[in-house]
């Protein structure tokens, strides 16, 4: 049995990202929520990316960044890494003062990621 060389480009078929929309107001409470939305949600295509839109939350702040630590653990935990979408300077700036921009990509208001 013999096979023949293909010619040409080889076609690879993007996967939709998994997204995980967090808006409001975010507090230690729903924490726990957005880990198990995030599970839920991974269960979905394999090797597909996560993504986490944090552009609609009212205020950056210390709950803001525990649940990002957590939903990093919990991708992390799947075999992924979570990118942040739509992270402001507020945001940046908590994560760059925890050590966490390193653990997570960051994705800036405009679409593009910041520079260090």
């Amino acid at each position: 049995m013999s096979f023949g060389h293909r010619t040409g480009l080889i076609v690879v078929a993007a996967m939709n990202p998994i997204v995980l929309v967090v808006t409001g107001h975010v507090t230690r409470d729903v924490v726990p929520a957005l880990c198990t939305e995030l599970e839920t949600l991974l269960n979905g295509p394999r090797g597909a990316p996560v993504e986490c839109d944090v552009g609609a939350v009212e205020r950056a702040d210390l709950a803001l960044v525990e649940a990002v630590a957590r939903l990093a653990l919990v991708a992390r935990r799947a075999g992924r890494q979570l990118r942040l979408r739509r992270v402001g300077p507020e945001l940046q700036g908590l994560l760059d003062l925890v050590g966490l921009a390193d653990v997570v990509a960051l994705e800036g208001p405009e679409g593009r990621v910041p520079r260090p």
